[in-house]
């Protein structure tokens, strides 16, 4: 493993090595284009998908509006399709789910790289109970909008090195895709540098979003703040503390959990809970269009810088080449 000093001393070193490719790939404007983030979201989060539980019909139709969106803006898959099939068992209540299903995508970078960062939101939410439909606006058609943003942005502007883009299924099943995923990844594990994940990020009302993970890796919080110095939003650190109550710490609580687990670095994107939290009011209705798409824009810019640097963050996390 290499040395904290040895890692830090590749930060400074790949930042001037690469400082003027970098300042001209970040130089590209770019918008969100808030009419199709809020449609993706609209549709995603409508009472004809019944709340997308994994292994049912409007789950089927969230898989099938997503493969068709990573088509129409031109992300490639892997072989000839984007699904990742498995078999997963919810350990908790016992329920298996035989068809569950992860979508993977790839933008290849532009520096030959071998190295990957991995953009995941998962897609999949409750379903009906007692004959309410719980419609997941918020959790997780949010993460999902912002995926697809991002993938329309990396297509239009190359990254430098190679972007996954995952939207797993199951995450409400106890991250049975993720958990899938990095058992079985697409690309070889230490290959991926960084998980960058989406679960909730639209229904905030005093314009805070959170960046979890710096507790654990402490390397990639001054990127997080030079990206978001600008926002128009709060980005603040915090809920991946082991000293915090179980409920307040997020280190484990979505699909970057899997990932912590395997050794990936990782930033969490997402909003403290709210009423609607896991509540049939989760609908396209309650969320902060407004917020929303300032928060994509912050991760869209942090997602940007990030791949800007990820050689440095590759030897700053201080795994094996």
């Amino acid at each position: 493993m290499k040395s904290l000093k040895y890692g830090l001393f590749f930060i400074l070193l790949t930042s001037l090595i690469t400082s003027c490719a970098q300042e001209k790939h970040e130089e590209s404007a770019f918008t969100v284009d808030r009419d199709q983030l809020l449609e993706d979201v609209r549709f995603l989060a409508s009472d004809s998908l019944e709340g997308r539980r994994t292994g049912t019909e409007g789950n089927a139709i969230a898989r099938r509006y997503i493969e068709n969106r990573f088509s129409d803006i031109g992300v490639s898959n892997f072989g000839h399709s984007y699904f990742q099939t498995f078999t997963h068992v919810n350990t908790r209540t016992g329920n298996t789910f035989e068809d569950a299903v992860n979508i993977v995508g790839l933008i290849r970078g532009t520096s030959n790289s071998t190295l990957y960062m991995a953009v995941t939101a998962h897609y999949d939410h409750l379903g009906v109970h007692n004959g309410e439909i719980y419609n997941g606006a918020d959790d997780n058609a949010s993460g999902v909008g912002g995926l697809l943003a991002l993938a329309q942005y990396f297509t239009d502007t190359p990254p430098l090195h190679n972007i996954l883009l995952i939207s797993f299924d199951a995450e409400e099943q106890g991250l049975g895709g993720a958990r899938f995923f990095v058992d079985n990844p697409v690309v070889p594990l230490d290959n991926i540098v960084l998980n960058i994940n989406m679960d909730m990020i639209s229904t905030n009302f005093v314009d805070e979003l959170y960046a979890v993970g710096t507790y654990h890796y402490p390397f990639l919080k001054s990127f997080i703040e030079k990206a978001t110095a600008g926002a128009e939003i709060s980005v603040l650190f915090g809920h991946d503390s082991p000293d915090l109550p179980p409920i307040d710490d997020w280190t484990m609580s979505s699909d970057h959990g899997p990932f912590h687990a395997k050794g990936v670095p990782f930033i969490y994107f997402g909003v403290e809970d709210h009423p609607h939290y896991h509540q049939p009011t989760d609908t396209f209705e309650t969320i902060n269009p407004d917020f929303y798409v300032k928060a994509v824009g912050a991760i869209l810019n942090t997602a940007r810088h990030l791949d800007a640097n990820l050689e440095a963050i590759y030897h700053a996390s201080e795994r094996e080449e």
